[in-house]
């Protein structure tokens, strides 16, 4: 069973989380840098769970915030289809760069979901940001 969090402990955990979605595009610089696109790419995925947070959300698994990101956040207008899109591209390639084999990942590739993925985390920061009561 998971430990309920109070109010403070839950703000420091979101803000943990933004914060290491942001070191994670950082991170996904240098890695791209060396030409390690596919660990580049995995490293965007991480950032939708400081939002599930933030709304009182719970999610267990990656499917699961997947899921309820387009349940609560694309189809109620939250959030822009196209975030949706970036999301799932993101999963996916996560997914893939994870647990199948002959996975390759290229510049292209990154240079294309890394300004998407910027926005996305800018969005969802802006999202948690005008919520006065996350509960």
């Amino acid at each position: 069973m998971k430990a309920v969090l109070d109010d403070e402990s839950r703000k420091a955990l979101i803000d943990y989380r933004l914060q290491r979605a942001i070191e994670t595009l950082e991170e996904a610089d240098y890695n791209s840098r060396g030409n390690y696109f596919n660990t580049a790419v995995n490293r965007l995925y991480y950032a939708a769970s400081a939002l599930m947070l933030a709304y009182g959300i719970e999610c267990s698994t990656h499917a699961g915030i997947k899921s309820m990101l387009a349940l609560n956040f694309i189809r109620k207008g939250l959030l822009e289809p196209t975030h949706g899109k970036t999301f799932m591209s993101l999963f996916e390639n996560r997914q893939s760069g994870d647990y199948e084999d002959f996975v390759y990942c290229d510049a292209e590739l990154y240079n294309l979901l890394r300004p998407k993925t910027e926005y996305f985390i800018n969005s969802l920061k802006d999202l948690i940001a005008e919520v006065s009561n996350p509960l």
